[in-house]
């Protein structure tokens, strides 16, 4: 807005009293103010072919994602059928695994093997019954039953890998230490299942048993008992594929391994 003040000379008065003050200065007529005038302004729609001068056109292409059929299957058929072998409560990884046998790796399929041979080795005499025979490198126990706070004291994965590495497919237990259970989860070794009740103290070594994931339920053949267990939940899927590692690869989160 342009406001005409070339010969206007401004000059104010204030005046002071206990009522009022009184302000004087230069008087605007609406004739010295000037509106500037717009002329008519006309909007087109844009079309597809508009392009701005300068610019490039862009095609974004959507980000590849996973395909169902790249994603591992579910659990939801998943069976364990097998004898269980029962242990008790606070089975630490001193006992699963002990520590003079860490110094083998388990990407080494050799030591793998000798791995598995030592898995339960460190459970005091009182367990008559061995979970590995001598002279042997497998069990004939695919299924672990256990008490409360199975897997307590270091965090080292071999305690999961040597259970597997001998051949057990999963783990039922009251509760679990929570490192075990992760790296249980993390290398797709076995599946660690709670269950709702004191399992351990209704089964017997050699009992045979059938777990199917899918219901969440144990049944106990030489008893005839059904037990319910807790859902493995998101961590099926992961255990399924082999392991967080495999898991990622098998959904798109990281790249194949090049062959």
């Amino acid at each position: 807005m342009a406001v005409s003040l070339s010969h206007v000379s401004y000059s104010s008065t204030f005046t002071s009293s206990a009522s009022k003050t009184r302000v004087s200065g230069p008087s605007l007529s609406p004739h010295s103010i000037k509106v500037p005038t717009f002329s008519s302004l006309t909007v087109k729609p844009l079309n597809s072919s508009f392009t701005p001068h300068g610019a490039r056109a862009i095609t974004i292409a959507p980000q590849a994602t996973s395909t169902p059929s790249s994603i591992p299957s579910d659990t939801s058929t998943t069976t364990f059928h097998g004898l269980c072998y029962v242990v008790g409560d606070n089975i630490d990884t001193d006992q699963i695994i002990p520590a003079e046998y860490l110094t083998l790796v388990p990407s080494n399929p050799d030591e793998y093997e000798k791995l598995g041979s030592y898995a339960l080795i460190g459970l005091p005499s009182s367990y008559a019954t061995r979970f590995i025979e001598p002279n042997e490198t497998k069990t004939k126990y695919s299924i672990v039953i256990g008490g409360a706070n199975f897997g307590c004291g270091s965090s080292r994965e071999h305690a999961p890998v040597a259970l597997g590495a001998a051949g057990a497919k999963a783990v039922v237990a009251e509760s679990y230490a929570r490192i075990f259970f992760r790296n249980s989860v993390a290398t797709g070794e076995v599946y660690p299942l709670e269950s709702e009740v004191r399992i351990c103290e209704e089964c017997r070594t050699g009992d045979v048993v059938t777990i199917e994931l899918g219901e969440s339920r144990l049944i106990n053949h030489t008893t005839g008992k059904e037990y319910k267990l807790k859902p493995i939940g998101d961590a099926g899927p992961v255990i399924e594929a082999g392991g967080i590692f495999a898991y990622a690869r098998k959904t798109g989160m990281i790249p194949s391994q090049s062959k």
